[in-house]
């Protein structure tokens, strides 16, 4: 043997490979010896391989391997269940087309063509818009008290007039079952339009304020006194101690030609209440550390004392000056004495102001009691936001021209109080 047949076994897995191990302590396989490593892996493999074959699995199948082919009953079932599935698919749809077809038909055309009466209606009925009313909450309304026969019809009307958004607020008399077209034209229409419309100013007292709705609805007076001598059934907030003084929000109104005094002066409170809520009125005065009751007291004296918006502020800083100063002063308003009174006027006289009677404020410190008229927003807003200043005194020289000056000293306040009774004598009264 050369040297490379030592490095060019042609069969080294063969006997002779086998035969050379024996040098080296195996064992011959013909001998009953155990068989060469590589001969072992095999055998332990097609073992393994036979325990995991799986039912229907060909022999020597890699398991996971799946058939190329498939099995030829399991692709009859699929094709049979998708068969089953279109068949399905197919009767429910001639089935919706068959009875919803006819439906959607009609909500289509009713999208299209709205329903709507013709003709300009008949009967009547009255119907409040009220401010801020959208075309579609018109709609709404007149749908409610059967005037139209759908909010669309009335909608796709109302926007083809220009001017339809310019109807304002109030009571309208109209008709029951009218077209579209004629229930936009008749809001249009001044006539119809109730007149009943009615401001009521600030800083009036409620027995003006009852005169005045009197006189514009021809509601007796003695029904609203009446509903008067019983507040609680006009929802007055709990801060009001019953009072119906300085709730009745001023402002103007609507008021509804078939309405009761109860529902008035209500609506009056009511619209109160929703100022209150927009201007959050409980927590400002909690932040100020003041009963919202308190707040109203105050806002009501600095409104029947100005005679401008400009003044309020400032007096608002008058009343806090005087009630934080140590020992307190009297607030000596000739509008609370007169209030409790019942009297009308600008100056109190000497009797007036002798007088033992709560609102005197010649003679009990502090506040008054109540308010001593109705408000608006400028002088509650006053109370929050006091000018900056240090006087204790004001006089409304000119109530002719609104005229209000201030004074920190008593000696200036002798002689404004004197301009006073000039200018008042000149105007021939007080």
């Amino acid at each position: 043997m050369n040297d490379l047949d030592l490095f060019s076994d042609p069969d080294p897995y063969g006997d002779r490979g086998y035969g050379d191990r024996r040098h080296r302590g195996g064992r011959d396989p013909r001998r009953g010896g155990r068989p060469p490593a590589r001969q072992q892996r095999d055998q332990r493999g097609r073992q393994r391989q036979g325990q995991r074959q799986r039912p229907g699995q060909r022999p020597g199948q890699r398991p996971g391997q799946r058939e190329r082919y498939g099995r030829p009953d399991r692709q009859k079932r699929k094709r049979r269940s998708g068969r089953a599935a279109f068949l399905f698919s197919l009767a429910f749809l001639v089935a919706v087309l068959g009875t919803g077809g006819v439906l959607g038909v009609a909500w289509i055309d009713k999208r299209l063509n709205p329903p709507d009466y013709e003709g300009a209606g008949t009967g009547a009925v009255t119907v409040q818009i009220k401010d801020g009313d959208t075309g579609l909450t018109i709609a709404r309304t007149l749908l409610n008290h059967q005037v139209v026969k759908s909010t669309q019809a009335f909608v796709e009307e109302y926007a083809k007039h220009p001017k339809a958004s310019g109807i304002q607020p109030g009571f309208y008399q109209m008709r029951r079952r009218m077209s579209s077209a004629a229930a936009v034209a008749l809001l249009l229409d001044p006539k119809s339009r109730s007149g009943n419309q009615i401001t009521i100013p600030e800083g009036l007292r409620v027995t003006q304020v009852i005169d005045q709705l009197a006189k514009k609805t021809g509601i007796p007076l003695k029904d609203f006194q009446a509903v008067l001598k019983d507040p609680d059934r006009l929802g007055l907030p709990p801060y009001a101690k019953g009072k119906v003084e300085g709730y009745l929000f001023p402002g103007q109104y609507n008021l509804d030609p078939n309405g009761s005094a109860e529902q008035i002066l209500k609506a009056m409170v009511d619209r109160f209440h929703r100022f209150a809520q927009d201007k959050d009125l409980v927590a400002r005065a909690r932040q100020a550390r003041m009963n919202p009751g308190t707040v109203i007291t105050m806002a009501s004296l600095i409104q029947a004392e100005s005679g401008r918006p400009d003044d309020m502020p400032k007096i608002s800083r008058v009343i806090y000056n005087r009630l934080q100063r140590k020992p307190p002063l009297f607030l000596k308003f000739d509008s609370t004495t007169l209030y409790g009174l019942g009297k009308y006027g600008i100056i109190a006289s000497n009797e007036d102001i002798r007088s033992k009677n709560r609102y005197n404020t010649y003679n009990y410190p502090g506040l008054p009691p109540g308010a001593i008229s109705n408000p608006g927003e400028a002088a509650i807003d006053a109370v929050f936001e006091p000018a900056e200043g240090t006087w204790l005194f004001f006089v409304a020289t000119d109530p002719k021209n609104r005229i209000t000056k201030f004074a920190t000293t008593e000696a200036e306040f002798d002689r404004l109080r004197a301009e006073l009774e000039r200018n008042l004598r000149a105007q021939g009264g007080n």
